[in-house]
């Protein structure tokens, strides 16, 4: 289970990563990210009190519609995408909000398959420790574009 400071909640918040935040598709899943740079950038500081995309730690949030499969298929999908988050908590950047939507082929998918799209995506969007450098902090949480590279990299 994730703990409450890394849960996203409120349909506002899911709203603002998913239609503000830079998005990774694989084919079981689709990874929507907003980062606390990105944010400020937007200015989406002020879009409302309740919303708190961007500040603090890492929060994700779980979309796995009924296009996936029936109840008990969704619960199992939505069980093992939160476990494989919650062990990758640690190696994401402070600040950023994830929003992980399952598409159909999930309900099919065993966990190792689900880690390995999960993994590439955060990858995509430059947001895994392997990507972060020493420091924590990914280009894209900076809101560097995923093909610019810096000069003295």
């Amino acid at each position: 289970m994730l703990p409450a400071t890394a849960r996203l909640t409120g349909s506002d918040n899911f709203r603002l990563v998913t239609r503000k935040g830079r998005r990774a598709g694989r084919s079981r899943l689709v990874v929507h990210a907003i980062t606390a740079g990105e944010v400020a950038r937007l200015d989406l500081s002020t879009a409302g009190a309740q919303l708190r995309v961007g500040q603090g730690p890492t929060r994700v949030g779980f979309v796995v519609s009924k296009a996936v499969g029936n109840s008990v298929v969704r619960h199992r999908v939505t069980r093992r995408l939160r476990h494989l988050v919650r062990d990758r908590l640690g190696t994401l950047p402070s600040g950023c909000t994830l929003v992980v939507r399952a598409l159909p082929p999930a309900a099919a998918a065993v966990s190792a398959d689900l880690g390995g799209d999960l993994d590439a995506a955060l990858r995509r969007l430059r947001l895994s420790g392997s990507d972060a450098g020493g420091d924590g902090v990914s280009g894209a949480c900076e809101g560097r574009p995923e093909g610019r590279r810096d000069a003295h990299a």
